[in-house]
């Protein structure tokens, strides 16, 4: 499954969870039922993945967390906020980097449409 493929998947089912809950609740809850509802769709997915943090050839555990990782290739990471910041596209990035992977999905569940609170984010690698 293509990078593209994934993101339709996950955007789709945010969709379904935004539509069933609403804005408004903590982003743990939406990442507890983004998760089921991926996993309904026969996607895997690993949730709260520890990201270490190399620095000088030593690996750090600082506590960064990547909230899901769908198919190990696209990483999704979920906001309930107000709008989003230049920090929250920043810490995707970088979190792309230090994984060396291609697409990452920031989702503000915090939005009247799901879709306006969508935001893809390519590492050009």
């Amino acid at each position: 499954m293509l990078e593209n493929d994934i993101s339709a998947q996950v955007i789709g089912a945010a969709i379904e969870v935004h539509k069933h809950l609403g804005p408004g609740l903590l982003e743990s809850s939406y990442v507890g039922c983004l998760l089921y509802e991926l996993k309904q769709r026969g996607l895997t997915v690993k949730s709260q993945i520890p990201l270490p943090v190399i620095y000088k050839e030593v690996e750090l555990e600082i506590g960064y967390r990547i909230d899901l990782l769908v198919e190990n290739r696209v990483i999704i990471e979920i906001k309930s906020v107000d709008q989003f910041d230049g920090i929250h596209t920043a810490q995707l990035l970088t979190y792309l980097k230090l994984t060396k992977l291609k697409l990452g999905l920031l989702i503000n569940f915090n939005s009247v449409r799901l879709i306006d609170g969508v935001k893809r984010i390519a590492n050009n690698l």
